[in-house]
Order: C-alpha cells, then sequence, then structure tokens
C-alpha cells in the first residue's frame, strides 16, 4: 500500500515538472519581442533630412547665367586694358560651364545667348594677317571689323588678299577700330586681331620704314578720323607714312556732287544685286515691279551727304527703281519709313534689300534682315504695300570690282 502512494506521488511530482518546463517554453517568445519595441534609431532619417535642409544651397540657374553676363558685359568695351585677355578667357570658360538651359537664361546689358551661341561661320578660315617680319614696306588694312566669320573672311579677307597680290613687294597686315569685336572674337574664337595700336607699334617693332594705311571705311566718318589721328601719332616712327582714300572717296560739299569712286561704287553694288536676284539689269527687275534698298549705316557726321550723294549717282546711272537708307536715318530721308514710303509711291510692288556696307556683319543681319519688329524687312513687311520682301547678305567687300577699286587707291597714292 506505501509502495503504491510513493508512486503515485513521484507520478504527480513529474507531471509537474513537465507543466513547467512548457510554461517557461511558452513565456520565451514574449521576453524576445521587447527590444523590437523599443528601437529608436528609425527617426535618424528624420534628423539627417533637417541637417541636410540647412546647408546653404547652391546658384540657381539665373544666378550663374548673370554672372556671364556680367563677364561678357565686361569685354564689351571699346578700351583694351591689361587685363583684357584673361577677361575674355574668363568670360569663355564661364560660358562653356553653362548647360544648354543656363545659357539661355544670359541677358545682360550688351549680352546675350548669341554672343556665343550665334554661328558665324568658321573662324579658322581667316587669317588675323598679325604676323611679324614685316620687312620695311607695309600696307595696313584698317577695318572697323566684324563678329561675324563668314563675313570678315569674305568681305575684308578679300579685299586684304586682293591687295596683297596686286602689292607683293609690300607685306599685307590688318587692323580693326572696334576693340569691342576684336574683344569678342578672341573670347569666342580665340583669334587676336590687332588694334590699332598693336598694328602701329608691330610695325615699329619690326623695323618697318614705309607705311601706307588703307582703310576699308566707306566714307571721310568719324571712324576714318580717329584712325588718320592714331596714325599721325607715329608718324615720325617711320620714313614714310601716306593714308588712303576711303571707298567713296572725296565727300564734296552739297548732294548733288559725286565721283568716279561714287560711280563706280553704285553700279558695282547695282550689279551684284541684279545678279543675285536673276535679272539681266536693273531696268529688267523694274519692268517687273521690283525695288532695290541698299542700306548703309548713317552718321550724324558732316559725311552723312555722302548717302545724298550716292543716291544722286544712282540716278545718274539711270536706276530709277534704287533708293538709298541708313540703319541711323541721318540724312533723313535715308529713314526706313521715308523709304518705304518712297518705294511704295513710285508703285514698286517687290523689294530687295541688300547692305551697303563693306561687310555683312550685324547690321546686316539683324537691322536690315533679322526677325524683330524693329529690322527693316520686318517694317517692309508690317507695311503691306508689297508683294514681296527679300534681303542679300553680302558686303561690298566680297565684289571684285570694289576690291579693285581699293587697289587703285593705293595706286594712286604711291605715284
Amino acid at each position: 500500500m506505501k509502495k503504491n502512494v510513493l508512486a503515485l506521488l513521484l507520478c504527480a511530482a513529474m507531471l509537474c515538472m513537465l507543466l513547467a518546463g512548457c510554461g517557461a517554453q511558452n513565456t520565451a517568445p514574449a521576453a524576445t519581442a521587447q527590444p523590437a519595441a523599443a528601437e529608436e534609431p528609425a527617426e535618424e532619417p528624420a534628423a539627417e533630412e533637417a541637417a541636410e535642409a540647412e546647408e546653404p544651397a547652391g546658384p540657381t540657374d539665373q544666378e550663374l547665367a548673370d554672372e556671364v553676363a556680367a563677364l561678357i558685359d565686361a569685354i564689351y568695351v571699346q578700351e583694351r586694358t591689361e587685363t583684357t585677355d584673361a577677361d575674355c578667357a574668363a568670360a569663355k570658360a564661364a560660358w562653356d560651364a553653362l548647360t544648354d538651359e543656363q545659357k539661355e537664361l544670359v541677358e545682360g546689358e550688351e549680352a546675350d545667348p548669341d554672343y556665343f551661341g550665334r554661328d558665324t561661320g568658321d573662324a579658322s578660315l581667316d587669317d588675323a594677317l598679325n604676323a611679324d617680319e614685316i620687312g620695311e614696306n607695309e600696307i595696313l588694312v584698317v577695318s572697323f571689323g566684324t563678329s561675324f566669320n563668314g563675313s570678315r573672311t569674305e568681305d575684308i579677307g578679300g579685299i586684304e588678299k586682293t591687295i596683297a597680290a596686286a602689292y607683293p613687294e609690300w607685306s599685307v597686315r590688318r587692323a580693326f577700330t572696334a576693340q569691342l569685336i576684336i574683344n569678342h572674337v578672341q573670347a569666342r574664337d580665340g583669334e587676336a586681331i590687332d588694334n590699332m595700336t598693336q598694328a602701329l607699334d608691330r610695325a615699329v617693332a619690326n623695323g618697318v620704314k614705309n607705311l601706307v594705311v588703307q582703310p576699308t571705311h566707306l566714307m571721310h566718318g568719324a571712324e576714318y578720323d580717329e584712325m588718320c589721328e592714331a596714325v599721325e601719332a607715329y608718324a615720325d616712327k617711320f620714313e614714310s607714312v601716306r593714308i588712303s582714300e576711303p571707298l567713296l572717296g572725296p565727300v564734296g560739299a552739297t548732294g548733288e556732287e559725286v565721283n568716279s569712286d561714287k560711280a563706280a561704287v553704285a553700279q558695282a553694288v547695282v550689279d551684284a544685286a541684279v545678279a543675285e536676284a536673276g535679272f539681266e539689269s536693273a531696268d529688267a527687275a523694274a519692268a517687273e515691279g521690283v525695288a532695290f534698298v541698299f542700306m548703309g549705316h548713317g552718321t550724324s557726321h558732316t559725311a552723312k551727304v555722302t548717302y545724298t550723294q550716292m543716291q544722286t549717282q544712282m540716278a545718274q546711272l539711270g536706276c530709277s527703281n534704287v533708293w538709298i537708307g541708313t540703319v541711323e536715318g541721318e540724312p533723313e530721308e535715308t529713314e526706313c519709313e521715308n523709304v518705304i514710303e518712297a518705294v511704295h509711291a513710285a508703285g514698286f510692288t517687290k523689294v530687295i534689300l541688300r547692305p551697303l556696307m563693306i561687310v555683312a556683319g550685324d547690321h546686316a543681319n539683324n537691322d536690315m534682315a533679322g526677325e524683330e519688329e524693329d529690322s527693316w524687312l520686318s517694317m517692309f513687311v508690317a507695311s503691306e504695300y508689297f508683294e514681296d520682301v527679300s534681303a542679300q547678305i553680302a558686303g561690298l567687300g566680297r565684289i571684285e570690282a570694289v576690291q579693285q577699286l581699293y587697289v587703285q587707291h593705293i595706286a594712286d597714292l604711291l605715284k
């Protein structure tokens, strides 16, 4: 009996131990689940975002574009300084660092996306004619200049090459009078063109004895006068210094005075315009209702009478369908609105615009043939007087007869 009781007690004890063991296993997962609920590092990303938000932001697209505009405006000047080369390089480097979208935002007093971005032709085809080893005899061809690469090569370069071919015993060199254009070409294309001071200093340093200066300027205007002053300051540096006539020769006192130079240029530009338009003559174009308008620069200088003389010259050539206009509207009859009314009153229904300028540069491409409302092309169209208005983009400098006229001017000077 006692053995049976003892056996029952042992069984009961073992059962309690088994129950206790099962209870311990069931509570273990609850104990291990607690750390997951207590984790705090999950808030760290929010703290990092807050820290990043406090960091200063970089310059905006517009701010970067404005920096480039300021650098362009800084080199759009008429005076060369000790920092000009570095300033040109800095402007180009800053432009190249912009994205295409940022470049479109560039806008300053003179700056715009076209300053560096416009395709004006291949600058590598142009010869800056700034080499040393000149020799004793130099012909310095002086131009206002242009940043349009194609026009610089064909118009100014055409004149220079023709002169060089005609006078192989002379070294032909180039100078521009517009420093702002020199800076533009240097910054954009890396082409270094001498200004007047640089060209004259180069001539002195190379031991030039006889200097002939041939301006490509149209007339005896303000640019021509400034060029003469620059040359005269160096007169004692050479054995001889001679300055040739501009393209249209002496000015004359009244609008009725003409000369052989004006006659030659008038005939040359009419012939070129008529040929490009596909007519045999100016009379043939007139019979089809076509008028030609040649746009010059214009000036407040007393030489502005030259434009009136060119209109007189056209009449003497019998060109009843040709008008002379100017960008500046000086003299008054050459203002665009007045020319429009004159062409309309004469009964012509078609108009062809062409520059009366040595180069087909900014004025020809923008003021004459541009898309803006104030371009001559747009104003002629807006008048609604004409069935058709078109433009020929070609400078006088590429016309062979004009090139030969410069050669003749030098020949007259050397006599």
